[in-house]
């Protein structure tokens, strides 16, 4: 088990670090990426993302979700193959929630 971390590499570029499960995800995390109203764009890379599964995808739906009532668009870059198949089994890939293995404009 890798502990999550939310690493801030440029003004609205997050490096998600760790595994996304239930294990390592909390309420408090939702509140863990700083997002200033400043800024107009996220990008939330998850190349470093180790082990995933539906709390995993929950909490990027809910980042999303706290981004779009800030007005901030968010990118999702390097999508792991896990994600994108939980995404797929929940339906959420025929609205645009991970349209590629790479990036997603949300």
């Amino acid at each position: 088990m890798n502990k999550l971390e939310i690493i801030e590499r440029g003004t609205g570029y997050f490096i998600i670090n760790g595994d996304l499960t239930f294990s390592n995800i909390d309420k408090n995390t939702l509140q863990a990426l700083p997002l200033s109203t400043s800024i107009r764009a996220i990008t939330l890379d998850l190349n470093q993302v180790g082990l995933t599964d539906s709390a995993g995808l929950a909490l990027m739906i809910e980042w999303i979700k706290y981004a779009r009532k800030k007005r901030i668009q968010t990118v999702l870059k390097n999508i792991p193959e896990q994600l994108h198949n939980i995404a797929k089994l929940s339906g959420l890939d025929k609205i645009g929630f991970l349209t590629t293995h790479t990036d997603s404009i949300i």
